[in-house]
């Protein structure tokens, strides 16, 4: 099939095929993408899928199809997605960006092959029997964010080490994350402030009641209200003059203070999971990973800003600085 058709088909006749009609049109693998995140990511996220299946000998448009649906990026379309990617009966199906395109994905089918790269621990959510053995039809790269929120709230008192009381903003509340979370700041002899935020009215006020409680910085966690509210979150930051560090770097090089991440891509995700299941794997039988590479990037144009002095030894354990 040409690419020229297969757009198409998935163009002008969509609306007039019922889905299964047009499964059966396709005679190549369709790979059925959700995504949380916003319209200008999601672009970015499909060209890496794209690259990494074209690394496995997978051509988009000529041996397998990818095919994200109108709507994608909001997470109250989540489930209506997957039901019709399931519909659709696609291949496999990616889900990415946050807890909710998995769960949505996993309520939809117990059969097709998810392959996920976000936050949340599988096991816990009930999606794998195991990181080593899944067992069922999901698997990938999990965040491990419960591991990373720790690691962040260390790096920022290393930049404010006065501060006593910090804000946490989170959306989907993973346990094993928020516990992490207390510990490190039980440990440290820190007070943290929980502010569950969903909608943008309640971000405005979360930084409201940090004002009100004296939080002296803010870590914001990735879920996919704050991204796609991120310009609000950064001039709020800036209006309120509080240090933040974030858990993705597209805030650091959009005017944060400070990011720090794992590092894992959809190319990774297409090279070691969709193109193995597309080739006869089972994800059940394929381990989900953890990240291994971590990066922590510095904005010093936002830090002067804010009147901070930025020590020397965070710089050089920096992987990137903005200047």
């Amino acid at each position: 099939m040409r690419r020229r058709e297969f757009i198409t088909l998935l163009g002008g006749a969509a609306a007039a095929w019922p889905l299964a009609a047009r499964a059966q049109q396709l005679a190549v693998p369709v790979i059925g993408y959700l995504d949380t995140g916003p319209p200008e990511r999601i672009s970015s996220a499909l060209s890496d899928l794209r690259r990494g299946l074209n690394d496995a000998g997978f051509i988009d448009g000529r041996n397998v199809a990818v095919v994200s649906l109108p709507g994608n990026g909001r997470v109250q379309n989540m489930s209506q997605l997957a039901r019709e990617l399931v519909q659709l009966q696609v291949a496999v199906i990616v889900a990415v960006g946050g807890i909710a395109s998995v769960q949505a994905a996993a309520a939809a089918t117990s059969t097709i092959p998810i392959v996920y790269e976000g936050g949340g621990d599988p096991v816990k959510l009930g999606l794998a029997a195991s990181l080593n053995r899944p067992g069922g039809n999901v698997t990938g790269i999990t965040a491990a964010l419960n591991v990373t929120v720790g690691k962040r709230l260390d790096l920022l008192l290393k930049l404010v080490p006065e501060v006593t009381t910090i804000g946490y903003l989170f959306g989907d509340r993973v346990e094993a994350e928020v516990d992490s979370l207390l510990a490190s700041s039980h440990d440290l002899g820190r007070q943290i402030t929980l502010l569950e935020c969903h909608r943008p009215t309640e971000i405005e006020n979360a930084f409201s009641t940090m004002a009100e409680q004296g939080a002296g910085a803010v870590l914001v966690g990735a879920f996919p209200a704050a991204f796609a509210n991120r310009k609000r979150i950064l001039a709020l930051a800036a209006d309120h003059r509080i240090p933040a560090i974030y858990a993705q770097s597209v805030y650091a090089n959009e005017g944060g203070l400070m990011s720090y991440s794992s590092v894992s891509t959809l190319r990774q995700l297409a090279v070691q999971y969709v193109a193995r299941i597309l080739k006869g794997e089972k994800p059940g039988d394929l381990s989900v990973q953890q990240p291994t590479t971590f990066e922590l990037i510095i904005n010093l144009k936002t830090a002067k800003a804010l009147g901070l002095t930025v020590p020397q030894i965070l710089i050089a354990t920096a992987d990137e600085v903005i200047e």
